[in-house]
């Protein structure tokens, strides 16, 4: 009984947790190329990003080549700035494609 509780205690604590939202930089520290973009969950992407390039099927062919070469050690997922949680979808939407803008031409990254 009592670890039917404590997994919907987890499963609870799973649906209530903040999904941070906001711009992301992934950088090889090999050769210093940076790749920017924007998501709407940071942590999801991260780890979906990270599954298509070690599958070789990523479809930013100089991301996947740059992973292919220099290998997995070398690359840094960095988040960049985070949104407000309490904006509207719409407004996160708009936001997000403005600060991927702005941090593409911060660090003269490529867009990913």
């Amino acid at each position: 009984m009592e670890s039917k509780l404590s997994r919907k205690e987890a499963i609870n604590e799973f649906k209530a947790r903040k999904v941070l939202q906001g711009v992301f930089a992934v950088r090889c520290t090999a050769t210093g190329r940076v790749w920017v973009s924007s998501s709407r969950n940071l942590d999801a992407t991260r780890t979906g990003l990270w599954f298509m390039l070690r599958n070789g099927s990523h479809i930013n062919r100089a991301l996947q080549a740059e992973w292919n070469a220099q290998g997995e050690e070398t690359f840094q997922y960095e988040s960049l700035e985070t949104l407000d949680e309490d904006l509207s979808p719409m407004a996160a939407s708009d936001l997000l494609k403005q600060k991927k803008r702005d941090w593409l031409g911060r660090l003269q990254a490529q867009a990913l």
